[in-house]
């Protein structure tokens, strides 16, 4: 098994900047593809960016693509996810998801969620 903990969401003004954290814990040794996914209310879950593991390789989804970067630090087994010129429609429940292989952008492929962290962009 596997566990994960989002941390680092809030409320920010357009245009600021918030960085998300998920440490994993458990049973991580093995390749995994990390994602970050998000929800807005009335909305499904959402592909945001993720991070192939053991080599580094990242994908974004073309609404975050040169505003977002995701991150992992092997040592402390936590991936980060830099959020910079926020805009309100960035407004959601932000997750970190652990899948074991490469990153895949949908949602059911992933065994592994984090309880969710809001972030909060106001106009």
């Amino acid at each position: 098994q596997v566990q994960l903990v989002e941390s680092g969401g809030g409320l920010v003004q357009t245009g600021g900047s918030l960085r998300l954290s998920c440490v994993l814990s458990g049973r991580t040794s093995g390749s995994y593809g990390m994602g970050w996914f998000r929800q807005a209310p009335g909305k499904e879950r959402e592909f945001v960016t993720g991070i192939n593991w053991s080599t580094g390789d990242t994908y974004y989804s073309d609404s975050v693509k040169g505003r977002f970067k995701i991150s992992r630090d092997n040592a402390k087994t936590t991936v980060y996810l830099q959020m910079n010129s926020l805009k309100p429609e960035d407004t959601a429940v932000y997750y970190c998801a652990a899948k074991r292989g490469i990153v895949v952008q949908t949602t059911s492929r992933y065994d592994y969620w984090g309880q969710g962290t809001q972030v909060t962009v106001s106009s």
